[in-house]
């Protein structure tokens, strides 16, 4: 590995933060504009049934809460109530009710109800033989093949868009409406919400309203997509696990959003009808593992059930780029697999003999797998490496300059399509785009309004790739030659971590993604009606693949889940070893994605341990426990961990133990419209044995200890981690524990971070805007004349405090609402909006002059800790009732 000195030099130029000096602060932001939601969690103090409570102890708990509310004459609307999986009711509630509602005698804690968007992911033309090379990367296939695995017998649950019972890869008759439900294949599910039902009230076709039916079918494709991926077997479709029965959750109308509330509803449906595996390709970004999602997923899996979600479409490649801690509910809860995505391997061209490894456009035609075209560009040339150059292929083209050729253009400054079309209209036979940035190129070409089609094949590529095409146009003639061979990393992005996938940790500083799987590029079934299958890029895809492998890992080993397969009992049993732990193990760790030709590992903290490896995982005899370390903040020394390793085998074995670091990465910045990260740094921690090596006897147990020490060179707020990796002597497999931590002291970083907007804010509501008052204001608490605090929160906080005190003498006036695990804005400019009715829990305050005092207290902050806490008072509020 280079001897980088990377503190001081990052690998990715460093983006300077938002500065709020050098712009004009706001007076007023739209009303609509602000995050949270109108619906609510409700969380009771008492257990729920999963955790051991009675269920009517549960029950009745929720009928003291809804007398108390009766009687303190707060005005909600009760929409569901849970017991199993989590106790707590899902309510809508008014801003000025809330903190009431919050008040109540035996509440724990309010939660939003998050407002989830259908997933989105990229879509391309492709074909069935995508979803086979999937299988490949993750030796799903070999399992199949050479190990005799289908999961037959095993029940996998899926929480989506639904599932198309008549396609014919889910045992379907391959015509709309003939195939009865529930049937062979699809055996159980329920659809919560109809075809109209749509939670996005931005949208012409929103429909809060849902039309619960026994049908889940699927008209929205993305759960056909992903069923497809984890079980499909039929009409040119076969996933990883071909042979399990599909239970199908549809949480998602045909279009539009859905609601946290009902995803737990499915959660607790899917448990009653006995999944054995659950799959969730949606969640929550910026979210804690107390997330009630999150909460009622870590339960399913301590019951025995393989809970596997996938960990979020926020990267900085993806539809909605985020930076460190983006990872989202349920996939960061405690006992959850959390997925993150890789490349799956793609076709390629040839050029001077080098396969390039491609991704087909959406709204193009698939490129030929035979022939050769001469190769032309667009760009400029000199520049294709620059960090800004001329637009390239923006502007019309001469007529016939480009003429039976395949154009090299580089990415930016307009529209994928507007390159296309320019070098269509000069007579390209084919475009090539190239990325200006790191990672994979997904181009979508598609005409919108009247623009014409796209009618010659358009394909992308990395932007290294496209600087080495355009270095050889350059020199003289080069031709690009079409091939049906699929390829990854060197030549490809193949087998890296996927540009779209979101960074971990949680906000607790757990271990998050998990792992990883392939979902870049992935082609699956799509509803009959919409062409019956199309690829899909996304997390949604790779978390699938992890449920597949789950059931295939289930069908050889039964008691896998809750690590029962061991014979070995008694009072020195070693630690028992569940799905995660053997998935973990053997995982394989995958190349840093930026540029992977540098020889390091990517980053622990968004690849998880790396790509899962089916037959590893099925085989393996040997484990280590833990087989994830959360380090914690380095503030607080050196991290020591006892490792027990476990060997199920028939003969000792001896392990090396050893140490590979994945790159460093931080700390968030505000930048633009988005978050981004400061750099990649190569900077490893320390790792030290308490022994060089370790002998485990047969059917035994040895355990060591390890020390980690984060590398003082790197930045403060940094996130590193890497490998501890156990290697036998003479044969046998590896097998490894993952770890990540924060470089310095946790409660530095900011929470009331000030915004360009200047957040937070005493503001009123006038009309659809909310104005800034920062002189203070009068209020009649009359309709929506109540004030409102804006707030921006750079950070999940741990608590979020607000309170009343008397403006002239200071004294406190009580407790507007206390509220817990609160996740941070999704955008630096993003804020949440609080209203107050004039009552605290001292009862409705008089007519007079008040300031509102908000307390934010840090992630995992003590809270006797006053160093822990961030403060921000209003100006002053002038209740004036008439």
């Amino acid at each position: 590995m280079p001897n980088w000195n990377l503190s001081r030099k990052p690998i990715a130029l460093a983006i300077a933060a938002l500065s709020t000096a050098t712009m004009a602060m706001a007076q007023s932001v739209p009303a609509s504009a602000a995050e949270g939601s109108r619906l609510w969690f409700v969380e009771f103090a008492g257990k729920p049934v999963a955790d051991g409570a009675n269920p009517a102890d549960v029950q009745a708990e929720q009928a003291a809460f809804r007398a108390a509310a009766a009687t303190a004459k707060v005005s909600y609307h009760e929409r569901r109530s849970f017991n199993s999986l989590f106790n707590g009711l899902a309510v809508s509630v008014g801003a000025t009710e809330r903190a009431k509602l919050a008040r109540i005698k035996g509440v724990k804690a309010l939660h939003p109800i998050e407002i989830i968007q259908a997933p989105t992911p990229e879509q391309a033309a492709g074909s069935a033989i995508e979803l086979s090379r999937a299988l490949a990367l993750s030796r799903a296939d070999i399992a199949q093949n050479s190990l005799g695995l289908t999961g037959a017998g095993v029940k996998v649950g899926v929480i989506d868009t639904g599932v198309d019972i008549d396609h014919p890869a889910f045992g379907g008759s391959g015509v709309n409406g003939t195939t009865p439900f529930p049937n062979a294949r699809v055996i159980a599910g329920w659809d919560f919400v109809g075809d109209a039902y749509n939670a996005d009230s931005s949208s012409a076709s929103y429909n809060p309203v849902p039309s619960p039916d026994s049908n889940p079918d699927d008209c929205g494709g993305h759960g056909s997509h992903v069923a497809g991926i984890v079980g499909g077997n039929g009409g040119g479709f076969k996933g990883v696990a071909p042979g399990v029965s599909l239970g199908a959750y549809r949480v998602f109308g045909c279009n539009g959003s859905t609601e946290a509330d009902i995803m737990l509803a499915a959660m607790e449906r899917a448990l009653a009808d006995g999944m054995q595996v659950i799959n969730q390709s949606i969640g929550s970004g910026r979210q804690w593992p107390q997330y009630p999602t999150a909460q009622a997923a870590s339960r399913l899996a301590k019951k025995g059930v393989v809970m596997v979600a996938s960990i979020g479409n926020n990267g900085p490649g993806g539809s909605s780029p985020d930076a460190l801690y983006a990872a989202g509910a349920p996939g960061v809860g405690e006992s959850v697999i959390g997925v993150a995505s890789f490349d799956n391997a793609q076709t390629s061209f040839t050029v001077n003999g080098t396969p390039y490894g491609y991704n087909p456009a959406t709204g193009a035609p698939l490129p030929p797998t035979t022939g050769s075209l001469l190769m032309s560009k667009t760009g400029v040339a000199g520049q294709p490496t620059l960090p800004t150059t001329t637009p390239d292929a923006c502007s019309p083209l001469p007529a016939g300059s480009l003429a039976g050729t395949a154009a090299l253009i580089r990415r930016g400054s307009c529209s994928f399509y507007i390159k296309a079309a320019n070098a269509q209209a000069a007579g390209a036979a084919a475009a090539v785009l190239y990325n200006n940035a790191a990672g994979a190129l997904g181009a979508t070409v598609a005409p919108t309004g009247s623009d014409p089609a796209i009618t010659i094949p358009v394909v992308g590529i990395t932007a290294a790739q496209g600087a080495t095409l355009d270095a050889a146009i350059v020199a003289g003639p080069t031709t690009l030659n079409w091939t049906a061979n699929g390829v990854g990393f060197p030549f490809g992005t193949g087998g890296l971590i996927s540009g779209f996938s979101s960074f971990g940790l949680a906000a607790d500083l757990s271990f998050k993604p998990d792992l990883g799987a392939p979902g870049g590029g992935i082609f699956s079934a799509y509803p009959l009606e919409l062409g019956g299958g199309a690829t899909l890029s996304g997390t949604s895809m790779s978390a699938p693949h992890v449920a597949g492998a789950a059931a295939l890992i289930l069908q050889a080993l039964p008691n896998a889940a809750l690590g029962r397969e061991s014979a070995i009992v008694g009072r020195n049993a070693p630690p028992m070893i569940n799905m995660l732990t053997r998935l973990q193990n053997t995982a394989k760790p995958k190349a840093w994605s930026g540029n992977a030709t540098l020889g390091v590992l990517d980053h622990a903290f968004r690849q998880g341990a790396g790509m899962v490896d089916v037959v590893a995982a099925v085989q393996v005899q040997q484990f280590v426990v833990p087989s994830k370390i959360s380090t914690g903040e380095s503030a607080a020394g050196s991290t020591v961990q006892k490792l027990t390793i476990r060997n199920d085998a028939q003969v000792p074995v001896t392990y090396a133990l050893g140490h590979s670091a994945g790159v460093a990465a931080g700390p968030n910045t505000q930048a633009g419209a988005s978050y981004n990260i400061t750099g990649v740094f190569d900077a490893p921690a320390t790792v030290t044995f308490s022994s060089p090596s370790v002998l485990v006897p047969a059917k035994g147990v040895a355990t060591v200890n390890v020390t980690i020490t984060a590398n003082a060179a790197l930045p403060n707020r940094s996130l590193y981690g890497g490998y501890i990796t156990f290697t036998p002597q003479g044969n046998g497999a590896p097998i490894q524990t993952a770890y990540a931590g924060f470089k310095g002291d946790y409660q530095s970083t900011q929470v009331l971070t000030p915004t360009a907007n200047g957040f937070p804010w005493l503001a009123k509501l006038n009309g659809a805007s909310y104005s800034n008052q920062p002189a203070g204001a009068s209020f009649t608490m009359v309709g929506n004349d109540i004030p409102f605090v804006l707030l921006h929160l750079d950070h999940q906080s741990r608590t979020l405090k607000r309170e009343v005190l008397d403006a002239a003498t200071l004294a406190p006036r009580g407790v507007i609402s206390e509220e817990h695990y609160v996740g941070r804005s999704s955008t630096p400019a993003g804020f949440f909006a609080n209203g107050w009715d004039g009552s605290t829990t001292m009862g409705v305050l008089p007519n007079g002059s008040y300031i509102i005092k908000v307390s934010a207290l840090k992630a995992l902050g003590d809270a006797a800790n006053p160093a822990h806490w961030e403060t921000w008072s209003s100006s002053t509020v002038t209740i004036a009732r008439p």
